[in-house]
């Protein structure tokens, strides 16, 4: 069904002649719209986050499936739970708060699977590792030495250098305290450094 299971099953709903238009607005103020009953708002705020959803899903899980079920289960909560979203939280942090829950959930409820790592081209220019951007083969082997961390290590990483999350933002949605998620990035950087600079690369 794709785009968020056209907006969670509702539809895509499309302004009339008349309707204030949506672009443009805080995703504050399209929560405040949503609450009021206006349904093109929360499709708005699923057009804006959902990228970002569905690219560290995927990179968390490895499987495009689990990502794109992980990332609809999440609006969903998220939908049900507006009415005690907090103003003064981004949006964007307080729905990845609630991502990283689902995906905890799934990768637990999946411990014995293979965990692989699925990048997008656009997303790999982003991240702050070099080597991916050399070759395809580089690409390659970032996304098994990425697979090769701890989840903790990989959520971090992840948060920090390709959704750009500030720390301050990471300790709201994980919960973790700022000494452990710098210490978790950093030893993820130098694990990432090490499996890429060893002698043949990661592999399978």
């Amino acid at each position: 069904m794709s785009r968020i299971a056209r907006i969670l099953s509702g539809g895509v709903t499309r302004a009339s002649d008349g309707e204030v238009p949506l672009i443009g607005m805080t995703d504050g103020a399209l929560v405040k719209r949503t609450l009021d009953g206006d349904a093109r708002a929360f499709t708005e705020l699923v057009d804006r986050h959902a990228a970002a959803c569905l690219r560290f899903a995927g990179r968390m899980l490895g499987d495009r499936s689990e990502a794109e079920d992980v990332a609809q289960e999440t609006f969903l909560r998220a939908f049900k739970a507006l009415e005690a979203y907090d103003d003064r939280l981004p949006f964007r942090t307080w729905l990845f708060s609630i991502l990283i829950n689902r995906c905890r959930t799934m990768m637990s409820q999946r411990m014995r699977r293979e965990r692989r790592v699925v990048f997008d081209n656009d997303a790999l220019d982003r991240s702050s590792v070099e080597a991916a951007q050399s070759s395809m083969e580089l690409r390659e082997e970032l996304n098994h030495a990425i697979a090769a961390l701890s989840p903790e290590q990989r959520e971090a990483f992840l948060l920090r250098h390709v959704e750009e999350l500030s720390y301050e933002e990471i300790m709201s949605v994980t919960g973790a305290g700022m000494s452990a998620l710098k210490m978790r990035v950093k030893r993820a950087c130098e694990r990432l450094q090490q499996l890429l600079t060893d002698e043949g690369g990661v592999r399978r």
